[in-house]
């Protein structure tokens, strides 16, 4: 029978405790303990009794451990199965899906994964499942998620410019109101009738849901502004959008603005926004927004939001009824500040 491998003699079995005591690596632990009992001489099955493993196991960790010290025992995660995407590969993969298709060129207005199969199998000779590739675009960070829609006429300046001048605009607002505490609101407007939306729902896989839809046209409109800093809002229902409901909403929230302070509200450039007919109150300044740009109006994700949980889905049998249901959303909504 070979001699066992003598384990390097800097170490001691002192100092071998000493290391498992203050290691936070399990299995580095139950290794140094075993090997603590081969320095104190008991034999090497009596170290492999110690460790839970066999003699060659034990062979392996003073190996390990003469080659790295202690940190030669500390467990390492399996390496696995080499990749099948090589990191140029990987990179090819990563500018298809930052510089979406051309449609002309490739047939389809979004990637979808036997897609981007194909064009890695022509252009770099790799083979690969669509769910395989699947766990490489998530591993590097991709998900499949929703759009967000921009009108097509947008002006892709008017954000920028609009954004990198706004802190300065409040120091003026606040200049001009004599130094009072300014509030950020947001203002909009949505349309909430019978001729409902049908939002997401779970449902068994391979199913697909059914919902009960109105095709009558009674509709109401759910004048919203919040302001995010403080949790609060002000919400009116109108039977339509004109200067006259956009100046009780206004009353609205002047009501609602926090005492002594003055609220700067953002709003979309709507005809009844814009209107010189307005009554503006003295603790109100308006800012419009840039033309066509609703993503910059938080308000538009309340909508979406009390839509998919209080709204849709539903029938309403009269105009009252929707009056009640939207009065009852925004009521639910208020009662949630940090939304």
């Amino acid at each position: 029978m070979a001699a066992p491998i003598p384990l390097r003699p800097d170490f001691d079995a002192a100092a071998l405790r000493a290391l498992a005591k203050r290691s936070l690596e399990p299995d580095q632990t139950r290794r140094l303990l075993a090997l603590s009992a081969i320095y104190a001489g008991s034999p090497r099955s009596e170290a492999a009794a110690l460790g839970g493993v066999g003699l060659q196991t034990v062979r392996d960790w003073v190996l390990a451990f003469n080659a790295e010290g202690p940190d030669g025992l500390i467990g390492g995660k399996a390496p696995g199965a080499r990749p099948r995407l090589n990191v140029e590969q990987r990179e090819a993969l990563r500018a298809l899906v930052e510089q979406g298709p051309m449609p002309a060129a490739h047939g389809v207005v979004r990637w979808r994964l036997i897609d981007l199969a194909q064009i890695l199998f022509e252009d770099h000779g790799v083979s690969v499942s669509e769910q395989t590739l699947s766990r490489v675009l998530r591993s590097m960070g991709y998900r499949k998620l929703s759009a967000r829609p921009r009108h097509h006429a947008q002006d892709q300046d008017a954000i920028p410019v609009f954004k990198k001048p706004f802190p300065a605009r409040l120091a003026e607002i606040a200049q001009a109101t004599g130094g009072k505490p300014i509030e950020i609101w947001f203002s909009d407007e949505a349309r909430i009738g019978q001729k409902n939306t049908i939002s997401r729902r779970w449902a068994r896989r391979g199913t697909r849901p059914v919902a009960a839809k109105d095709q009558r046209t009674a509709s109401a409109y759910l004048f919203g502004a919040i302001c995010p800093a403080r949790g609060t809002g002000a919400g009116l229902v109108m039977p339509r959008c004109t200067t006259e409901a956009m100046n009780l909403h206004l009353a609205e929230i002047a009501r609602a603005v926090a005492s002594g302070a003055h609220a700067v509200l953002l709003l979309d450039q709507a005809g009844w926004h814009m209107t010189k007919k307005l009554v503006i109150p003295a603790n109100i300044t308006l800012l419009p927004l840039p033309a066509r740009s609703p993503e910059l109006n938080p308000v538009e994700n309340l909508w979406q939001f009390i839509r998919e949980n209080w709204l849709g889905n539903r029938i309403f049998a009269s105009y009252e009824a929707i009056l009640d249901h939207c009065c009852d959303a925004w009521n639910k909504l208020i009662d949630q500040p940090w939304r």
